[in-house]
């Protein structure tokens, strides 16, 4: 039988509210988001095509920047939404919008170069964690 002495105590823990983990959830995609972006102005021709007036998704014009602008502006906004929405609408909106996300990045990431395919491959991760913890959010007996 072992002693007392040659246990080791168990680390302290907290239990993170859903609220909080969607939050950093939502932080963690905006970085890759940036990042991925960031990184997409090294690949060959990228600068060339900004300046000339082209895009990935099109001409550049006031609407395709409107679109691009909203596709980061949801995430950016969930960021806040997930902290402070009521938690019925909180988990719907987590729940779509994570699966809409999760969608997008498994359409955008094929045929792209290494690091946005990995990047692609964490975002997925991320969002699908989004929509797990979503569904899964603990309920509690009404009062």
């Amino acid at each position: 039988m072992a002693s007392d002495e040659n246990l080791s105590p168990a680390l302290d823990d907290i239990r993170v509210h859903v609220k909080l983990k969607l939050f950093a959830l939502w932080s963690s995609v905006m970085f890759c988001y940036i990042y991925g972006d960031f990184f997409g102005l090294f690949k060959t021709g990228a600068l060339q095509a900004i300046i000339s007036g082209r895009t990935p998704v099109g001409a550049i014009s006031e609407g395709v920047l409107l679109g691009m602008s909203v596709s980061v502006a949801i995430p950016s906004v969930m960021v806040f939404l997930s902290l402070v929405l009521p938690p019925r609408l909180n988990r719907w909106m987590n729940i779509i919008l994570g699966a809409a996300y999760t969608v997008i990045m498994i359409v955008t990431m094929r045929g792209n170069w290494y690091f946005y395919i990995f990047l692609g491959f964490v975002e997925i991760t991320l969002t699908a964690l989004i929509v797990f913890y979503a569904w899964t959010w603990p309920k509690q007996r009404a009062r």
